[in-house]
């Protein structure tokens, strides 16, 4: 039923497909994992030259569980999010511990390991593993929204129809459905994007119902909410983070110095305070000395 459907977008994909440093051969599945927990809300163009630098570094898991904490958080440099450096550097122990070094195949066991979702784990076993997973991504639920059920934009929470009807498309043979979850996930990617869909460039834009409808507008436009950066707590975070990295192993800054560039800048006179607590709770910063802080060690 879905064949030619599948055919096409494999085939587009065949084609089209950016050249990403995880998707040459060799890659091991260790490196698909890092890579898709560094891409998790970060454009792919920020993640691949750090990717590569950290895969040079710490090529196996075990090379990662032995790392300091501060080098992770430094290699990290600026893909935001933090915290997912050192969930990675936890989920690389638990793979040395409890998987003798190699990342497990079943998305039942993946999910065991620390920083692992759903979509994570669908996608490791299918992308690392070539297993038959289903892989639903912000990317992948709006092509397979618009072409097949005629919505401009997936709804703000998966549906369970939604993931009915991905089931549905997903091929039963396992090699094709890797190559349809690739081609879905960058047709997404590179055309059928959130803001401006290049319509003229999509391979299945003759069967899709969105645009067959006139491309109506998005229905759950008011329950979506933008993520504001300039002036928010997430931004003083990064700026904190950004002159502890900054520091030589060792070194530290007293409280005064490390927020006075924060204090000056924010309207929020309790926000640089709040940033820094917030911080030492996430274990993303330390107080090695009272009144005094660094990168964890």
């Amino acid at each position: 039923m879905f064949a030619d459907l599948h055919t096409t977008v494999i085939s587009w994909y065949a084609v089209q497909a950016r050249d990403l440093p995880w998707r040459r051969p060799g890659t091991t599945p260790w490196g698909v994992l890092v890579s898709e927990v560094m891409s998790q809300q970060t454009p792919v163009s920020r993640v691949a030259p750090v990717w590569e630098q950290w895969m040079a570094r710490w090529p196996r898991p075990h090379d990662l569980a032995a790392a300091a904490p501060a080098d992770v958080l430094r290699a990290w440099q600026r893909l935001g999010y933090p915290r997912r450096a050192l969930r990675l550097r936890e989920c690389a122990a638990a793979v040395v511990e409890r998987f003798a070094g190699a990342v497990p195949m079943t998305e039942e066991e993946l999910r065991t390991l620390p920083g692992v979702g759903e979509y994570t784990a669908a996608a490791v076993a299918s992308f690392a593993h070539g297993r038959r997973a289903l892989v639903l991504d912000t990317n992948v639920r709006r092509v397979l929204g618009r072409v097949v059920e005629g919505r401009a934009l997936p709804p703000p929470c998966l549906t369970v129809a939604e993931r009915r009807r991905a089931a549905a498309l997903l091929p039963q043979d396992a090699a094709l459905s890797v190559r349809w979850n690739e081609g879905v996930m960058e047709l997404g990617a590179q055309v059928c994007t959130a803001r401006a869909p290049r319509c003229d460039a999509c391979p299945v834009a003759d069967r899709c119902r969105w645009r067959l409808a006139g491309a109506p507008a998005d229905p759950d436009a008011h329950r979506r909410r933008g993520q504001p950066w300039h002036g928010t707590d997430r931004q003083a975070r990064g700026r904190i983070m950004a002159r502890l990295r900054a520091l030589p192993d060792g070194a530290s800054l007293a409280e005064d110095e490390l927020l006075a560039p924060l204090r000056t800048a924010s309207t929020d006179p309790g926000q640089p305070e709040r940033a820094l607590a917030s911080l030492l709770v996430d274990g993303l910063v330390a107080e090695p000395v009272a009144g005094r802080y660094a990168l964890p060690t």
